[in-house]
């Protein structure tokens, strides 16, 4: 597939879109030109029913750090910046695009991922990240609090003790003791990154797409829901589920001890 973008690129090859933050020079930090890219690539991800996995990750040395502030910066005797504005038509619908994806999203953190950067990373269904990587939540040092779902994501991962503590002091956490903490999925040597990406989202592509679109619709409901409402939910999933070819289609592959050939329907 050809890219059309300036800021960031989208390929899709095999059931897999990747698409990459492509700002090298600036660590793939976001701008408003990013962000409209951005929109349009996922809307294309999410209209192209070939596509059965996404790998979301950063050109060059880092995943993202972040919104450019050249973008924010205010002249003397001007008027303050509306931060809440740029989270609105920005941030919001970036991170809710992420989540709501019918198919699974992989991101695959490289070098620095900072403030929204780190914490649009954290929107992705499964994060993965080169030994190398860190996470920082630089908002403390600008004046902020963690946005872009970072308040949302930290506090439910990770409890509000390390939550707060990552918040308010900005320290580097490093891919390892992201990994060891559950705050993301696992963390690979470097030069293992986009390999081991390409390989999970390979599996995914060929994977029960439905299947795949009900558990993330589930897992991320279990957040907000009591147990009945969840039981609820698992009992009216399944019910739909098991009306799917790839339903019928893994049980006859079980029963005949061979391997499924799911087709997403």
């Amino acid at each position: 597939m050809v890219n059309a973008f300036e800021q960031i690129r989208l390929e899709i090859e095999d059931g897999v879109a990747t698409l990459t933050l492509a700002r090298p020079e600036r660590l793939n930090s976001f701008t408003e030109r990013m962000h409209g890219e951005l929109r349009e690539a996922l809307a294309r991800v999410r209209a192209t029913s070939a596509v059965r996995a996404l790998i979301l990750t950063g050109a060059g040395r880092g995943f993202c750090a972040g919104p450019d502030l050249n973008d924010r910066r205010v002249p003397a005797g001007s008027a303050p910046v509306d931060l809440g504005d740029s989270i609105e038509r920005n941030y919001k619908p970036l991170v809710l695009a992420l989540r709501s994806l019918p198919i699974p999203v992989i991101a695959a953190v490289n070098g620095v991922a900072a403030g929204a950067g780190a914490n649009v990373a954290l929107a992705c269904d499964v994060v993965l990240a080169a030994r190398s990587a860190h996470f920082i939540q630089a908002f403390c040092r600008l004046g902020l609090i963690p946005d872009a779902g970072g308040t949302y994501f930290l506090t439910r991962r990770l409890g509000s003790p390390r939550a707060l503590g990552l918040a308010l002091f900005g320290d580097r956490l490093p891919a390892e003791q992201a990994a060891a903490w559950g705050l993301i999925w696992r963390c690979v040597d470097d030069d293992e990154l986009m390999p081991t990406a390409r390989a999970m989202a390979a599996q995914l592509a060929a994977g029960p797409t439905k299947g795949y679109a009900g558990t993330k619709q589930a897992i991320y409901a279990a957040e907000r829901q009591t147990l009945e409402a969840q039981l609820d939910l698992e009992r009216d999933t399944q019910r739909e589920l098991g009306c799917s070819a790839d339903y019928r289609e893994g049980v006859a592959a079980f029963l005949n001890k061979r391997a499924p050939r799911f087709s997403g329907a």
